[in-house]
């Protein structure tokens, strides 16, 4: 079983930046891509940048490129996601979860973090 903890998040002001990180338990970290989702309030959850488990390949989501910059450390069994130029539509609960939509390194099951909070003010 996998289990995720995330930590970072916050209120920040347009322009600003934020750091997410997501520990995974367990020793089998390593075989599985990874990603991060958001919720915005009234909408559904979407995939925002997923990496590889070697952290050689990384998607994103058309809105965040550029922005957001998706890293892991299998060393620390942690996945990152930095986050510039924010925009208040950024404003959402994040996700990391173990898988990837676009990669079959996935668990069978669906592993998520507990979600931060991010809000992104005018």
């Amino acid at each position: 079983q996998v289990q995720l903890i995330q930590s970072g998040g916050g209120l920040v002001q347009a322009g600003g930046s934020l750091r997410l990180s997501c520990v995974a338990s367990g020793h089998i970290f390593t075989r599985y891509a990874m990603s991060w989702y958001r919720q915005a309030p009234g909408k559904e959850r979407e995939v925002v940048a997923a990496i590889t488990n070697s952290g050689i390949i990384t998607n994103y989501a058309d809105s965040v490129k550029g922005r957001f910059t998706i890293s892991r450390d299998n060393a620390k069994n942690t996945v990152y996601l930095q986050m510039n130029s924010l925009k208040p539509e950024d404003t959402a609960v994040y996700y990391c979860k173990a898988g990837s939509p676009f990669s079959s390194q996935s668990p069978g099951d669906d592993y998520w973090g507990q979600g931060t909070q991010v809000t992104v003010s005018s």
